[in-house]
């Protein structure tokens, strides 16, 4: 069985064929850059970063389009409010692009720092003003749009299949709106693509219609067009920006090209604190530079960012998870296991004896890889794909004690852990940091292996008093041995 992916506008899972073989065109609405990346976003780019990984996997040639949202994004999510990133820059005292380049570059780090790969094109709204004018343009032209006073308006009453995602009723959205409505407004559940700017907005562009705007669902259709066609593979999303926002992005990109504009809709599922979705408005969140560095109330320690990665790894994308200190400290007890494996295979493997790999891992390595695929193919399991590196850790060290720790069985547990747990789960580091070489730590290190040494002689000797008390000393000082088949190793405990 293929990749099966779970089509938001089918409502169903479906088997994974992109428009062109071989090729997969991409696109993640990415952030509204007026505040620091939290948790609830984590959850949804690493979701899509596995995605794309996975994809890549599999043999695919992906162009990943992770746009960057630095203006019309409005505080209501529609079409009325202060723009987002001009309400933080009035806060701050700064210029509106003062506050996206500053916290575009902060969501880029924290991203770097979860392991995420970088989108192949990261495009920001204000870069295509020109494109999204002439889209504009275009809808006026084909009679789906209207203008009054200097803004335009989608005319929802023109496309008869506005809805179809979220699957919301038009006349039933009229009757359920409790919110006023701008009387510029034909129908209320029509949307801004073009806003009309008062002289005080500081991010205005001239356009046929007077100095304004673009509406903020107008950007995401403008910049997947342009980088990816008419007509893309895959749009991904947070399950929050279902309705309105991807659902006025289909509407106007189909009337404007008349052509099906997604063929995959995913949609991540929340992050919650306390039954409550995690969020800015509601200011319950925890942004990720809080979580890497413990400082926060509800967190009892500080994380390693692949620690808050496993965290959402371990839920799947469509399902919600529910945010605590313990479930993360699990996480990251999770990870400290997975790394000291790997680190442990690939030191022995410095000192492996030649040999071909053992038939029984051999098999083990084929049957949890198997399990893997089997479980991402199933719309990314990624908590079953997670438990095989588990049960990779369990083949390593059993592996490291029976003394089947040829070099090609050594290298052929690595190439797993790197294969699903690195490239694909992104829990894996291609390297680890060592510690400082330092004449001191070094002389340190000599000091240990010397008792190690002393100790081994000891119990050759059966002078296991003194053995014990070698082990005693080196416990006190924080050391543990562990004696295996092929020899006494230590690790800091």
């Amino acid at each position: 069985m293929g990749l099966q992916l779970f089509n938001s506008l089918t409502r169903s899972k479906e088997e994974f064929k992109p428009l062109e073989e071989g090729r997969v065109g991409m696109y993640v609405c990415g952030p509204t850059v007026y505040g620091h990346a939290h948790l609830g976003h984590a959850k949804s780019y690493v979701s899509f970063d596995v995605l794309v990984r996975y994809l890549r996997y599999l043999g695919y040639n992906v162009t990943y389009v992770q746009n960057i949202t630095d203006v019309g994004h409005l505080t209501d999510d529609a079409d009325e409010g202060e723009d987002k990133i001009g309400k933080q820059a009035q806060r701050e005292k700064k210029h509106p692009m003062a506050i996206a380049e500053f916290y575009a570059r902060s969501y880029f780090a924290d991203m770097d720092m979860l392991n995420c790969v970088r989108p192949d094109i990261s495009p920001r709204a204000t870069g295509h003003i020109t494109e999204q004018i002439e889209l504009v343009r275009t809808l006026l032209e084909k009679g789906y749009a209207y203008e009054v006073g200097g803004s335009v308006y989608f005319d929802v009453s023109k496309f008869k299949d506005y809805g179809k995602l979220s699957g919301r009723n038009v006349e039933e959205m009229i009757a359920g709106s409790r919110v006023e409505v701008s009387p510029d407004k034909k129908n209320p559940v029509d949307f801004a693509i073009w806003k009309k700017a008062e002289p005080s907005h500081i991010m205005q562009w001239p356009s046929p219609w007077g100095m304004g705007y673009p509406g903020w669902h107008l950007e995401c259709s403008v910049m997947s067009m342009k980088y990816l066609g008419k007509t893309i593979d895959i749009h991904g999303g947070g399950l929050e920006n279902q309705f309105p926002h991807h659902e006025c992005e289909i509407a106007q990109s189909e009337a404007a090209n008349e052509a099906q504009f997604v063929r995959y809709w995913l949609h991540n599922n929340m992050v919650t604190v306390d039954g409550q979705k995690m969020g800015k408005s509601l200011n319950n969140f925890i942004t990720l530079k809080q979580a890497f560095a413990g400082e926060h109330e509800r967190l009892k320690q500080s994380y390693e960012p692949l620690a808050v990665r496993q965290l959402i790894l371990n839920s799947h994308y469509r399902s919600p998870l529910d945010f605590s200190d313990a479930a993360l400290f699990a996480a990251q007890s999770g990870l400290n296991k997975i790394t000291e494996a790997v680190k442990a295979i690939r030191k022995r493997l410095a000192t492996a004896p030649e040999g071909p790999v053992d038939s029984e891992t051999a098999e083990q390595l084929k049957q949890l890889t198997e399990k893997f695929e089997a479980a991402m193919n199933d719309d990314l399991n990624t908590s079953v794909a997670l438990s095989v590196v588990f049960d990779l850790v369990r083949v390593a060290n059993s592996v490291l004690q029976n003394g089947k720790a040829s070099a090609d069985t050594l290298n052929a547990i690595n190439e797993r852990f790197g294969r699903l747990g690195g490239d694909v789960l992104g829990v894996v580091k291609d390297e680890y940091a060592q510690s400082i070489e330092t004449d001191e730590v070094k002389r340190y290190e000599l000091a240990i292996d010397g008792l190690v040494e002393l100790r081994n002689k000891a119990r050759g000797e059966k002078n296991f008093s003194l053995a014990d008390q070698v082990r005693d000393i080196l416990g006190s000082a924080g050391i543990v041995l562990e004696d295996r088949p092929d020899g006494t190793t230590w690790k800091l405990g």
